[in-house]
């Protein structure tokens, strides 16, 4: 299992210091919430900040967007070259062209879906993508308890990436930790998000450790 932290649970007033330690700890990708407070009641950072985490980051950074105007926000941290840029499919009218969109600018685009979202609304959208990202909290805070729907979900969305796109990842992102870990492993899982988990552990490197299952 690759791990994600999410630096919306990070000290900001240290933030260097948690980034470089997480990388450190060998996470995978450093997660980047942006939310604009529109899409959800949560507002957090925008490109001068994620610009200062890139600078200290030594992995590669996974964008989350949870906002309006998608393509906005897209060109707005594209000049930072994270591997990933997700958007929600609640949000967006035009996918397949923001997709393309995205890969023009040599990212990988990702699609997340709210809990209530199910994989089928992406199935003619599935081949074109890298990542798909299961929301197992509804977005907008951290430190929420995990939706346990999640996991059947991720094992019906498995299929189909085995079916349609079996190099496209399944990452999940909410209440992830090592009570969960392994439910997500069994149902496909490639990837999890785990921001309190992490950050809030004594020992960064054993957080993410445990849950390299």
């Amino acid at each position: 299992m690759k791990v994600a932290p999410s630096v919306l649970s990070a000290d900001f007033g240290n933030l260097q210091r948690d980034v470089e330690a997480i990388c450190e700890a060998g996470c995978y990708f450093v997660h980047v919430d942006v939310m604009d407070g529109h899409f959800v009641p949560n507002l957090t950072i925008g490109p001068v900040v994620v610009s200062a985490i890139a600078a200290c980051a030594t992995k590669p950074l996974d964008i989350h967007l949870m906002v309006e105007n998608n393509t906005f926000f897209v060109d707005l941290f594209a000049p930072l070259k994270p591997e990933y840029i997700s958007f929600h499919i609640e949000e967006e009218k035009h996918p397949h062209r923001l997709i393309q969109k995205i890969r023009s600018l040599g990212i990988k685009p990702a699609i997340v879906l709210n809990p209530h979202t199910p994989p089928e609304s992406i199935e003619y959208l599935l081949g074109d993508l890298d990542m798909v990202l299961l929301m197992s909290v509804n977005p907008g805070f951290g430190g929420q308890s995990f939706i346990q729907s999640v996991v059947p979900k991720a094992k019906k969305l498995s299929a189909m990436r085995d079916k349609l796109n079996p190099n496209c990842l399944i990452e999940v992102d909410g209440g992830v930790s090592d009570k969960n870990i392994h439910l997500l492993k069994d149902a496909g899982v490639d990837i999890v998000v785990a921001g309190s988990y992490v950050f809030n552990h004594q020992n960064k490197k054993e957080a993410i450790e445990s849950l390299k299952v």
